[in-house]
This record gives structure tokens, C-alpha cells and sequence, in this order.
């Protein structure tokens, strides 16, 4: 296997493609702010949001099928597409509208 050496880029050529990076790049008026984290109380209610609205598409829709399985076995089968739909999806989610929110409102 034969190796070809390239010629190393000169200061004028990484110059250029900086600018032309920057070019490419939106322009804002104005950085954007940091939102805040939440407080505790309203992580509580969009988790609340989260959860509630997750155990009730998932009732609808495996209730049938889960109805005939001892109590413990249809709540694990429930809290095992639930919990993870909430921690992976729903809730950071809810926590990006809230922070678009916030930044329109500023």
C-alpha cells in the first residue's frame, strides 16, 4: 500500500476556509440565552403531563391485550413501555418546548 503525502495547507487557504465556514453560518442578532433549569415544581407537572398522557395511550392501546394477565404481570408489561417513553422521549421534550417558550417570550 503506497502512501501519498499532501502538501500542508498554507495560512492564506485555512484563512479563507474559515471564512467561507462563517459565511455559511446563520446570523442572530443576538446569542441565545441559556433558559434556566426548571424549578422542582414544574419538572413535577410537566413529569406528571408526561406520565399521565403516556399511561393512557398505552391503556388504549394495550388494555385488551394485557386484560386477562394477573395484575403485577399487566403492570410491568404497562410501566415497561412507559417509563422509558417518559424518560427518553416525553419529558426532555417537554423540556424543549418549555425552553422555546421562554426564549420567544424574551
Amino acid at each position: 500500500m503506497t502512501t501519498v503525502a499532501r502538501p500542508a495547507a498554507t495560512a492564506a487557504s485555512a484563512a479563507s476556509a474559515a471564512s467561507a465556514a462563517d459565511r455559511n453560518q446563520p446570523r442572530s442578532a443576538a446569542p441565545a440565552q441559556p433558559v434556566p433549569l426548571p424549578s422542582v415544581h414544574t419538572r413535577v407537572l410537566l413529569t406528571w403531563i408526561a406520565v399521565f398522557s403516556a399511561l393512557t395511550a398505552v391503556q388504549l392501546v394495550l388494555g385488551p391485550y394485557v386484560a386477562g394477565f394477573p395484575m403485577l404481570l399487566r403492570t410491568l408489561v404497562i410501566t415497561g413501555v412507559v417509563v422509558p417513553a417518559v424518560v427518553y422521549a416525553l419529558v426532555p421534550n417537554l423540556l424543549k418546548v418549555r425552553a422555546a417558550v421562554l426564549r420567544r417570550r424574551h
